[in-house]
């Protein structure tokens, strides 16, 4: 694991703590019970009985208009420049599709169920995984605790937190709460089973909305792959779709990595293969004028690539 991945890792696992823990601990929820959202242990209204007017109008901008601004903003301009780096970097959605993955590889040899092929043993990158069907027991078990998890959680955000775990560790849940939890674990068992990677492609409105403005900056972040140098993948055994957690193939046009989470295990993995040889990877992470390259094939243009654009043996531009 290099250094980007360990740093994903640190920002996944925190994140995933944060949503996790962010309704218990009161630091953001929406309680149904007091009609309104709950913010660092403090309510969070319009405050808008009883006020004038003005104060009305004033309450909409600086509690509503405002902060939404700021986060679709925040995210607008994130997008444009790296496009899905929430998916990739902190999603606690894409954590699980990550972890199901790395099991189901354990059991079966594949990533996904709908996989034709099981993915080979051992890699040019160094990755070694021998199946055994005894394991998927242990994806069973995560798939459910999974599950459970983000349903227990979903409800929380909208719930009394300590009344949500409170009756699920006393095993004495409301009615609607038991029929909550049964239908959102058993909708998230079928997707995490069946469906992760399609729902993180097209059903996630926030990563089709992180993807559709990375897709009109031609010079935002991407994966970029050496064409100068594409010799050196003759011999290798493709180890970089391998590591793609979406099921991509990054050396394609950007229209056809879409939905890249921008993750960069693709980028590892062509690491890993071609450093025991002295050489620098052709797919390395792109941008400015040096991501035109990937985004222009979109439309059959040729674009020229900056010398520069590559570091080759160590060195930017030709082989050193």
């Amino acid at each position: 694991m290099n250094r980007v991945q360990r740093q994903r890792l640190g920002w996944r696992i925190a994140f995933f703590a944060l949503f996790v823990l962010a309704p218990p601990l009161d630091l953001f929820r929406f309680d149904l019970v007091q009609g309104h959202f709950i913010l660092f242990g403090l309510p969070w209204t319009l405050d808008l009985h009883g006020a004038s007017p003005g104060q009305a109008v004033l309450n909409l901008v600086l509690r509503a208009f405002l902060p939404l601004v700021l986060v679709v903003g925040a995210g607008f301009w994130v997008s444009w420049r790296y496009g899905r780096l929430y998916c990739g970097w902190l999603c606690p959605h894409f954590s699980v599709v990550e972890t199901i993955n790395a099991l189901m590889r354990r059991a079966s040899g594949r990533l996904s169920l709908w996989d034709r092929e099981p993915l080979p043993e051992v890699q040019s990158d160094g990755t070694e995984v021998h199946p055994r069907r005894v394991r998927w027991v242990l994806v069973a078990v995560a798939v459910l605790l999974f599950s459970l998890l983000w349903s227990v959680t979903l409800l929380s955000y909208l719930l009394p937190p300590a009344e949500v775990w409170g009756n699920l560790v006393a095993a004495t849940p409301t009615r609607n709460q038991a029929v909550f939890l049964t239908a959102a674990t058993a909708a998230f068992v079928i997707e995490f089973t069946l469906a992760r990677h399609l729902f993180c492609r097209f059903g996630c409105a926030v990563g089709l909305f992180q993807s559709l403005i990375w897709m009109a900056n031609r010079r935002a972040l991407v994966v970029g792959f050496d064409r100068a140098n594409a010799v050196l993948c003759a011999d290798c055994d493709k180890s970089c779709e391998h590591a793609c957690p979406m099921r991509l193939k990054p050396r394609q046009i950007k229209r056809r990595i879409f939905t890249c989470t921008q993750c960069q295990q693709c980028v590892q993995a062509c690491e890993r293969v071609n450093a025991p040889r002295g050489r620098a990877a052709p797919l390395q992470m792109l941008s400015d004028q040096c991501a035109l390259d990937v985004s222009e094939r979109d439309f059959g243009r040729r674009p020229a690539v900056p010398p520069d654009c590559f570091h080759r043996n160590g060195k930017p531009g030709g082989v050193g």
